[in-house]
């Protein structure tokens, strides 16, 4: 996939990510036709603007490639959960760690700490890593509550190539949006004109 910039916008919310914001940070890498890969969160600066549309970081944020590194890298995980969810597969050890450890991660209190100048003290994370450790266990619940709620039968794949995104099915519909929808219906036309 070719991972430069596309003047594509981004597509609407899949159905169910109004509900799951894990199944919208899921999809914040798109594949998109032509070879080409939006990325949501590729950048500190769009990684900054997906949390804070989401009011998941104060405004003020501003992370470092450090921080949107984390991100993609618990996305990468949770789409593996999904994946295995969807085709019934188990679960990627590798994926359950990294969500089960973003899950435990956001501090409920400033850790002790010993220096010999001033002896026993606290002291609290940084305020940029402290709000992206929040915002990745609110994440990682909520990919947890999709995947053993009650709508993780309801979870699914797009059907139309090369969309990778993931949705919760309503009814018959297996598409993320209408543009996908009109992309397979015209790929399955196109089919049946050339082998007939």
């Amino acid at each position: 996939m070719n991972r430069t910039a596309t003047t594509e916008p981004a597509p609407a919310p899949a159905p169910g990510a109004e509900q799951y914001v894990a199944l919208d940070f899921a999809n914040s890498v798109i594949s998109l036709p032509g070879g080409q890969l939006l990325d949501l969160l590729g950048t500190p600066e769009t990684a900054t603007r997906w949390l804070t549309e989401r009011d998941l970081t104060p405004a003020d944020t501003e992370l470092k490639e450090t921080c949107a590194s984390r991100m993609r890298s618990l996305r990468d995980q949770v789409r593996a959960l999904f994946a295995a969810r969807i085709s019934r597969h188990p679960a990627p050890p590798e994926a359950l760690i990294a969500v089960n450890e973003a899950l435990t991660r956001v501090p409920t209190a400033a850790p002790l700490h010993w220096d010999p100048t001033r002896g026993l003290h606290r002291t609290n994370p940084h305020p940029v890593d402290q709000s992206v450790d929040h915002a990745l266990g609110v994440l990682a619940a909520g990919a947890a509550d999709l995947l053993t709620g009650p709508d993780a039968e309801r979870l699914t794949a797009c059907g139309s190539a090369p969309c990778n995104r993931y949705l919760l099915r309503s009814g018959r519909r297996h598409w993320c949006s209408v543009r996908c929808g009109d992309r397979a219906r015209a790929a399955r036309a196109y089919a049946r004109r050339n082998t007939g």
